[in-house]
């Protein structure tokens, strides 16, 4: 382990949870009720505010290796102890090893980003933007539901394919190789891949809907 390694390795909370996978810069609505959570919010509330989030996989019953750290933007405490949280995600990280397990978990963790990218990512970002619109637009169609992209979507290429990825449903071992990946040119060229079966998928349906209407009329 080089010394500059050593700077970016730390203890941190971990909060396994099934199912969901938190990228940087989304943020991750809890609601915590275990004795074990309470406790570790509660420690967590009086320090630096941030813990990490791993994914669980509940067919295989592991724990992720790889996941994100998450900052307490608001907290409310309810009468029974429970709590409501809004977090945000930060950097993402990898477990080197448990430092203890009771009564929560505890890691020794190490930071990790995207490599520095080796072209322009606007034009693949301009893509999945696109195909997202796409998306959106048939499913509307579909639907017949007003569904809109939010204003405020990413334009920088790294945080659109987080956002990309994080609203990703049904589907946490996609997401966890998306968070796992440190390139930036694969996520947005992987969630491309994805984005471009769907939209074929909600064109064919569409298809099928306008043809079985103009049929009933």
């Amino acid at each position: 382990m080089t010394s500059s390694s050593k700077i970016a390795v730390r203890e941190l909370p971990l909060f396994p949870l099934p199912e969901v996978v938190l990228f940087p810069t989304r943020p991750l609505p809890l609601h915590i009720f275990e004795f074990r959570y309470r406790i570790m919010m509660n420690t967590i509330l009086a320090g630096d505010r941030r813990f990490g989030v791993l994914m669980v996989d509940p067919i295989k019953g592991t724990i992720a290796n790889v996941g994100c750290c998450a900052e307490i933007i608001h907290c409310q405490r309810l009468p029974d102890d429970r709590m409501e949280m809004l977090t945000l995600g930060q950097q993402r990280f990898r477990v080197l090893e448990y430092v203890r397990e009771k009564p929560y978990r505890v890691g020794l963790v190490e930071w990790i980003e995207d490599h520095p990218p080796s072209q322009d990512l606007r034009p693949l970002a301009t893509d999945v933007e696109q195909l997202l619109r796409d998306v959106v637009r048939l499913s509307a169609k579909l639907t017949e539901k007003d569904i809109e992209l939010p204003e405020d979507l990413p334009d920088l290429p790294t945080e659109l394919s987080y956002w990309v990825a994080s609203n990703l449903y049904g589907v946490a071992p996609e997401q966890q190789a998306l968070l796992e990946a440190q390139d930036t040119s694969a996520r947005l060229q992987r969630e491309a891949e994805i984005l471009t079966s769907t939209r074929n998928h909600l064109a064919a349906r569409s298809v099928l809907k306008d043809t079985f209407k103009n049929m009933s009329q």
